[in-house]
């Protein structure tokens, strides 16, 4: 049987009610969605908690099924405990191409790791507080901020950082520039879904929506140093040049031998 693509991949979502705000959820299930079907869909928490009323009307909406966990000793979280339980049965039971940890919690650090061990595809929701040790153990990590503001329009420049900023952010633009080297062949040119993957293994959570642009190729195009073609629905991109051509792979070559002189 052939590995499933991304789109219908079979999604446990498991959310840490302690760590969650409940006003992110539906546009968190739609991001969701965007990665596979979410055929699982727990909240945990101690419900007999008033603190926690304020996810009633959210869970009936979206059929997300609660899941108690009382706090039987003070200074111990027994959530997050019982979340790292369930994930290990759901992974054991063979049913699931990957998941979806919705907490800002590093105890959830380990259990990314060992799903991934499995072969299975983490992604991680969490507020920016998150510890960069939980970020990184994930696949993709996704900032739940991006949920609370409102959507990217591409054709409104007001929600967009400015190119001058974008050119002058130094990490960012090697980060792509590294990304586009390491998908490029040897004309130069890369496939940009190729080079976002490769962007993504190195930073879980890059996300062209937090400078402003809904996709990749938006964000590509207004740092204007790098050029974007588009040939028969594929769209590649390079190093720009001063004469608009792609920069050729370097490859190494030894140093070609003198001719021997004619006797």
């Amino acid at each position: 049987m052939s590995p499933p693509t991304e789109g219908n991949a079979h999604l446990a979502v498991l959310i840490d009610a302690d760590n969650a705000d409940s006003s992110i959820i539906e546009g968190l299930l739609a991001e969701v969605s965007r990665f596979g079907v979410a055929s699982v869909k727990r909240i945990y928490g101690d419900w007999t908690n008033t603190r926690l009323n304020k996810w009633k009307d959210t869970l009936l909406a979206h059929s997300i099924q609660p899941m108690q966990q009382f706090g039987y000793t003070t200074g111990k979280n027994a959530t997050d405990s019982a979340m790292i339980i369930d994930a290990m049965d759901l992974l054991h039971s063979g049913e699931f191409d990957g998941f979806c940890l919705v907490s800002s919690d590093s105890d959830f650090t380990r259990l990314a790791s060992r799903l991934r061990e499995s072969g299975k595809r983490v992604y991680g929701f969490g507020e920016r507080k998150t510890p960069e040790a939980f970020v990184k153990a994930c696949d993709q990590f996704i900032y739940n901020e991006i949920f609370r503001a409102a959507p990217v329009n591409d054709d409104d420049s007001r929600s967009r950082v400015a190119a001058s900023e974008l050119r002058q952010d130094r990490a960012l633009v090697s980060l792509i520039r590294s990304a586009i080297d390491a998908a490029s062949g040897e004309n130069g040119w890369a496939g940009l879904g190729q080079v976002g993957n490769i962007i993504l293994k190195q930073k879980p959570d890059f996300d062209p929506r937090t400078y402003g642009y809904s996709k990749l190729s938006g964000l590509v195009d207004a740092i204007g140093l790098f050029t974007i073609s588009r040939q028969e629905g594929a769209v590649l991109i390079s190093d720009a040049k001063p004469d608009g051509k792609a920069a050729a792979k370097k490859t190494s070559r030894r140093p070609a031998k003198k001719a021997a002189a004619a006797s």
